[in-house]
C-alpha cells in the first residue's frame, strides 16, 4: 500500500468517526437509549452530568483498549495504540454532534423513534466508511477480536455476547445509580442493535466500489 493511499484511508476513517459519532448523538437525542457499545457510557452520563457523553465514551474506549492489552499481552501490536487518539477524536465528535442536534426539539414519541432510526442510518453510514477504510478497528470491535482470537470462538458469536454484556451492565448500573430505575437503556437500544448491521450492509453494498476507486484501490483488498 502506497503512502498516499494510506493517508487517504486514514482520512476516510476519521470522516467515518464523525458520522458514527453523529449517529450516536442523534440516537441519544431521541432519549430511547443508544447502541449497546455506548449504553454504559450513556447511563453514566445521566448520573454524572459534569462529564459529557463524549468524555464517558473516551473513558470506556480506553478501558476496552486496556482490556485488549491484558488479553493479548505480547500479541498486542503497537499500531493498535492508535485506538487511543482515535477514541478521543470520536468522543469529541460525539459532543459536537450532541451540540448540533441540541437545537432540535423532540416532544413526542414518534419524534423519538424517528431520531433513533435516523441515528441508525447515520451510524451505519459511518461504520461502512470505516470498514472500507480498513486501517484500524474501533476499540469495541478490536476488543471482541482479541477475545475471539484468544478463545478460538467465532467473532460473530463473541460480538453478540459482548453487546448483551454491555446492555446487562448498563441496566445494572442504572438500577444501582438510580435507586431501581432503568435510565438510559430502553427500546432504542434494542432497535439499534437489530438494525445497525442492516444499515452497514446496505451502505457497504452501494459505496464500496466508488470509495475504493477514490482511494486508488482496484483490487479486492477490502
Amino acid at each position: 500500500m502506497s503512502k498516499k493511499e494510506l493517508i487517504k484511508r486514514y482520512v476516510l476513517f476519521i470522516v467515518s468517526l464523525f458520522f458514527s459519532a453523529l449517529g450516536v448523538a442523534v440516537t441519544k437525542h431521541g432519549e430511547l437509549g443508544v447502541s449497546p457499545i455506548s449504553s454504559v457510557s450513556n447511563v453514566l452520563s445521566f448520573k454524572f452530568t459534569d462529564i459529557s457523553l463524549g468524555m464517558w465514551l473516551i473513558i470506556w474506549n480506553c478501558i476496552l483498549i486496556a482490556g485488549q492489552i491484558i488479553i493479548l499481552r505480547k500479541d498486542f501490536k503497537a499500531v493498535q495504540l492508535l485506538q487511543i487518539p482515535l477514541s478521543f477524536i470520536f468522543g469529541y465528535f460525539t459532543d459536537l454532534g450532541m451540540w448540533l442536534v441540541s437545537y432540535i426539539s423532540v416532544n413526542n414519541y414518534i419524534a423519538q423513534i424517528i431520531f433513533v432510526f435516523s441515528g441508525i442510518v447515520i451510524l451505519g453510514f459511518g461504520i461502512s466508511l470505516s470498514v472500507t477504510a480498513n486501517v484500524i478497528m474501533n476499540s469495541g470491535e478490536a476488543f471482541v477480536k482479541a477475545v475471539s482470537d484468544k478463545s478460538g470462538k467465532n467473532f460473530g458469536n463473541i460480538k453478540i455476547s459482548f453487546d448483551i454484556c454491555n446492555v446487562i451492565l448498563s441496566l445494572i448500573l442504572s438500577l444501582v445509580l438510580f435507586n431501581g430505575e432503568v435510565i438510559g437503556t430502553r427500546e432504542g437500544t434494542v432497535i439499534t442493535a437489530l438494525f445497525t448491521g442492516l444499515a452497514v450492509k446496505f451502505f457497504i453494498k452501494i459505496l464500496k466500489s466508488p470509495l475504493k476507486k477514490s482511494l486508488g484501490v482496484y483490487s479486492e483488498r477490502t
